[in-house]
């Protein structure tokens, strides 16, 4: 038998990190999928992600952000506080990997977990006087 899931989404909302009885962590959030032909429908899909990598993932994941999950499908049943069965599919992860840098797809202001890079200085014209080389003896001018 297999069962083998892959996505690539982008979370719809933050990670919820919680513990068990016992101490294991286990993280869980919802990935937004877009159909591959039909640009305009969605498949929202639970993970649920455990122990060390769901500690990662409630660090670094954040609303918005692009992500890759492998793992398994799960379908349970359980009964809600009135007495209903209720049925719940989900992805149970075994990896999680992170598509985007931190920041770039976070609109709730989740990315200050992680560290932003600044590119502002990135493509400025550099001028020669803020630039500290060492002049051989007898050379005037900068040997290129």
């Amino acid at each position: 038998m297999l069962n083998r899931v892959i996505l690539i989404g982008r979370l719809t909302r933050d990670p919820e990190l919680k513990y068990t009885p016992n101490g294991t962590a286990v993280c869980t959030f919802t990935l937004a999928i877009d159909r591959k032909f039909n640009k305009d429908e969605t498949d929202f899909i639970d993970i649920v992600v455990w122990r060390g990598l769901a500690e990662t993932c409630a660090s670094y994941l954040g609303k918005g952000r692009l992500a890759a999950v492998e793992g398994r499908l799960q379908v349970r049943t359980y009964e809600n506080q009135e007495g209903q069965k209720r049925k719940v599919t989900e992805v149970v992860a075994d990896d999680v990997r992170f598509l985007d840098k931190a920041g770039t797809g976070s609109t709730s202001g989740s990315s200050g977990k992680a560290k932003k890079d600044d590119w502002n200085a990135l493509g400025r014209e550099l001028n020669l006087n803020e630039v500290d080389y060492v002049n051989q003896e007898g050379e005037d001018e900068i040997p290129f």
